[in-house]
């Protein structure tokens, strides 16, 4: 017996040491990999310490030697084409085939990232004409970390209707959009996920840097030590009783049964711990080569407003950080309309475009559903956010964001308002939307608008002389102030630091 224990052991010493001893490219490189054009772009991945790793794509050949099992290259600024093969070389050799050089872009956040292509409103004709072998998808598997992950694991899917359709559907049409405008293939990796707060998505260091943001991880800690197993096993019993009751009841009575109740789960493992997420899908992302991120996120988070102003321009910087290629473009939506979700989180992403640079937002003030926290209209969606794309990654002198309110001047009774981005401002509709203005008794009433050129003028009976204007401000506004490309205006308020 103690033979067989000694030969199982030397032989997964010796399996060990030889899965060391072959290279490994990390995960991001397989076949389909799509690589970003016209930057340097690594190329990483694992092997026995001392290994020479020689890369060879497109005429280039860069060798390195393994140092702590990891190795890495860069290479040179390439043209978008394809398909090419990048070989690895080491104790063994790597082929990657049928690889593509264009434009990658990042692919996160919550639920309403992760909604499903097949799920949207438009889904059949997009499914349909969504074949295109130059558009590629990579969907991280999710796995939350309490430290940095090295590496993750996914596969480069071609676009078809059948790969499409079970990925982002607002990624899908930012990705679509991207091939017809610029002629070069797209990679989109997605790594997002449902019901997940801001913090979890970013770094611990980061979060420790901020003084503003130590309550976030003091929370967290006190929440882990104050949790008790026992207890929480006691308040589920006694919730399992309390709910088979109400079902008892409800069926008696003909109505829906209640909604069964969850047991307490220690902190320490849930998804939205700070950085876990950061640490298992963002952390092993880096130093792959991107074009920019488009980010949808803020409903876990809608009613911490406030910290949010903090938190996001936190996660931008902080991740721009990490990739360090400068400040890459940043394109995310703004939360929509939903009877729950409170202005203070739109006001909170409408301040971050005017506070970090190279940022844009898509406003979904006209698409949203009041009752549906998921709106099926996601075509709208990346369509909006490829037009932000095609000028802040791209250079195109084209419209790509709604009016957006710039300053206000008092003209007698009215409060005129002025705009940018505000060629051709228009309400679809009868008349103007959603203004409410007050005086300095800070009471907002209900307010008439006019359009005057590239200017909204606000007035109401009830306010003499105004202080402050609000646009939007509500849960579910019902607003309807475009431009001439079609594109809404962002809901805000006055009164507040622009």
């Amino acid at each position: 017996m103690v033979k067989k224990i000694l030969l199982s052991v030397t032989l997964a010493i010796v399996s060990s040491a030889y899965s060391r001893a072959e290279v490994h490219p990390a995960g991001l490189f397989g076949n389909g990999v799509v690589l970003q054009q016209k930057k340097p772009v690594p190329v990483w991945g694992t092997a026995r310490d001392g290994e020479k790793v020689t890369v060879n794509f497109q005429g280039h050949e860069i060798s390195t030697v393994a140092h702590d099992g990891q190795w890495r290259v860069t290479l040179p600024p390439l043209d978008a084409g394809g398909p090419f093969t990048l070989v690895i070389h080491g104790d063994n050799t790597i082929v990657c085939t049928n690889v593509l050089v264009g434009e990658v872009w990042l692919c996160s956040g919550q639920s309403n990232m992760a909604f499903k292509l097949y799920r949207a409103a438009t889904a059949a004709a997009a499914i349909a004409a969504s074949t295109d072998n130059q558009l590629r998808f990579f969907q991280v598997f999710h796995e939350a970390a309490d430290e940095p992950r090295t590496d993750v694991t996914g596969d480069w899917q071609t676009s078809s209707p059948v790969t499409s359709s079970n990925f982002s559907a607002v990624a899908y049409f930012f990705g679509r959009d991207l091939r017809k405008a610029l002629g070069v293939p797209v990679g989109l990796i997605d790594t997002s996920v449902g019901g997940t707060p801001i913090r979890a998505w970013i770094s611990r260091p980061a979060l420790a840097a901020d003084p503003k943001l130590q309550t976030v991880l003091t929370d967290y800690e006190t929440s882990v030590k104050e949790f008790d197993p026992a207890k929480a096993e006691a308040e589920f019993a006694d919730a399992q009783k309390e709910f088979a009751l109400k079902k008892s009841r409800a069926e008696a009575e003909g109505r829906p049964a209640p909604t069964p109740p969850r047991k307490g789960v220690n902190p320490a493992r849930r998804s939205n711990r700070p950085a876990c997420l950061y640490n298992g899908l963002i952390a092993p992302l880096v130093p792959y080569a991107l074009a920019g991120v488009i980010w949808y996120q803020g409903e876990a988070d809608s009613s911490r407003g406030a910290q949010y102003q903090i938190l996001f321009p936190t996660l931008i910087r902080s991740w721009r950080a990490a990739w360090a290629e400068g400040d890459f473009p940043f394109l995310f939506v703004q939360v929509a309309p939903y009877h729950e979700t409170k202005p203070e989180i739109r006001e909170a992403q409408m301040l971050t475009v005017k506070r970090v640079p190279f940022t844009a937002m898509a406003v979904t003030a006209d698409v949203g559903e009041n009752l549906n926290i998921h709106p099926l209209q996601k075509e709208p969606v990346g369509d909006r956010l490829a037009l932000a794309a095609r000028v802040l990654a791209y250079g195109e002198k084209i419209e790509y964001i709604g009016p957006a309110y710039a300053s206000m001047n008092v003209v007698s009774n009215s409060a005129v308002l002025n705009f940018s981005h505000a060629d051709g401002l228009a309400a679809h509709g009868d008349k103007v939307r959603g203004f409410t203005i007050a005086g300095a008794d800070g009471i907002f009433f209900p307010a008439e608008a006019l359009i005057e050129s590239n200017t909204v003028a606000v007035h109401a009976p009830e306010v003499s002389q105004p202080v402050a204007v609000r646009y939007g401000w509500a849960n579910t506004p019902n607003v309807n102030l475009f431009n001439s490309a079609g594109l809404p205006a962002s809901p805000f308020r006055t009164d507040v630091p622009q």
